[in-house]
């Protein structure tokens, strides 16, 4: 798996080492055909920082990877690929912070208490017509987490950790895997 680093989590590469996976990490500038040069099974987009919109460069990067190798995005991932399948995003007045936002999955009955640190959110209504939204903050509805059926990927706003937080949604690094595995 390639890990492109927009400010991972340490955390992020050891999950997906639990999980049998060898993790080549590279940088955010890391070029879409370099990536995909290396024949990679699937491509995690990490978390980072600021504007999601203002990584134009970021954006195309992701649009050339989708499609042609299983990619799970979290936090600014999520919202690049968003922006990369035409949505948009928008800034939160307050942001969601600290490891007590209480997320749902759509369809489901459990409630995951998650970690987040963002201001960006990405505008469900907006991918309505390449994607399924599958999570939403169950305090104020925003979205938490797409699905692109097509694109062989799904993202989420929040970090599925498991170090120093709940263990509730490592889970999802198991979804990933079950993806590389198709």
């Amino acid at each position: 798996v390639t890990l492109i680093d927009y400010g991972a989590k340490a955390n992020i590469e050891r999950e997906l080492q639990k999980r049998g996976c060898a993790v080549k990490v590279v940088p955010y500038h890391t070029s879409a055909e370099a990536i995909l040069a290396e024949h990679p099974d699937g491509v995690m987009l990490s978390n980072g920082p600021g504007d999601p919109a203002e990584n134009d460069a970021y954006i195309q990067q992701v649009k050339a990877l989708l499609g042609k190798v299983p990619v799970f995005g979290i936090g600014l991932g999520h919202q690049l690929v968003a922006l990369a399948t035409g949505a948009s995003t928008y800034k939160l007045p307050y942001g969601h912070r600290g490891g007590n936002q209480p997320v749902r999955e759509i369809g489901g009955t459990r409630i995951y208490i998650t970690s987040q640190n963002h201001s960006y959110l990405v505008d469900a209504e907006s991918l309505s017509h390449v994607g399924i939204e599958r999570f939403t903050n169950a305090n104020d509805g925003t979205c938490e987490g797409m699905e692109y059926p097509t694109k062989k990927c799904f993202t989420l706003q929040f970090t599925p950790d498991t170090l120093g937080g709940a263990h509730s949604t490592a889970f999802l690094y198991d979804r990933f895997f079950e993806m590389l595995e198709k």
